[in-house]
């Protein structure tokens, strides 16, 4: 059995660990992302948080903390399949009590830039958007431990306020990047990851059936897709 591991930087807090294992026979993109948190602004799209290749017996390992940061890129486009690349990333001083409110403003030589972060309003991740932002050039979201979560295009004059609530899920497709915008019914089986009590380790296997298995610390249960699920991740 081959094992990759794939561990963001962690330096302090409560790490998660989430072990993706394909007992199928095929090559897959294996899919972390999260779902919608309330408060997104419209035209919003869900991120590819992690994904990786992983062969038939391969297990892959990922890890998180609960850290939470501001980013941007220079894409004013987010349809299904670009790649959402990070120019910026800030994190916030503490979680969603302080820094976690920045200003997102294009400098007078073109460049984009975040600036004056500030304490916001508690439970929340505010980035407003000042008059220097045009139109269909770039775009705002959050990221979760280093990587980016949601994104939305960036517009002049607007305040995007993100109220995250971490719920996790894995789905499984073919090439499949970090950072891309993500269509929840590319999907043909998705999974929700939850973690139990005092529990930060979780298994979520794909069986030969392509139907997923999560352990997630309250034992073994088989989950695939439903059309309510959809609708909910959307």
């Amino acid at each position: 059995m081959k094992i990759v591991d794939r561990t963001s930087d962690l330096s302090s807090g409560q790490a998660y660990s989430l072990t993706f294992d394909n007992k199928s026979s095929n090559n897959w993109s294996f899919v972390c992302f999260q779902q919608q948190p309330t408060g997104l602004p419209n035209g919003y799209v869900s991120l590819a948080w992690f994904s990786m290749p992983a062969s038939p017996n391969t297990k892959i390992v990922f890890q998180w903390q609960i850290d939470y940061d501001f980013v941007w890129s220079q894409q004013g486009t987010l349809t299904p399949g670009v790649v959402f690349n990070a120019s910026q990333t800030i994190p916030t001083t503490n979680g969603l009590t302080q820094g976690n409110q920045i200003n997102f403003t294009r400098e007078s030589n073109g460049a984009f830039n975040f600036n004056n972060q500030a304490n916001g309003p508690s439970g929340a991740l505010t980035i407003t958007q000042d008059s220097t932002i045009p139109f269909n050039t770039a775009s705002v979201g959050i990221a979760m431990s280093g990587t980016g979560t949601f994104a939305v295009p960036a517009q002049p004059n607007i305040t995007a306020t993100f109220i995250p609530t971490p719920t996790y899920w894995v789905g499984f497709g073919q090439n499949i990047q970090e950072g891309e915008v993500l269509d929840i019914t590319q999907f043909a089986q998705i999974a929700e990851v939850k973690f139990g009590v005092n529990v930060y380790n979780a298994t979520a296997t794909l069986n030969p059936n392509n139907t997923w298995t999560i352990d997630d610390g309250s034992g073994p249960s088989v989950t695939s897709l439903v059309s309510s699920l959809r609708k909910s991740l959307r």
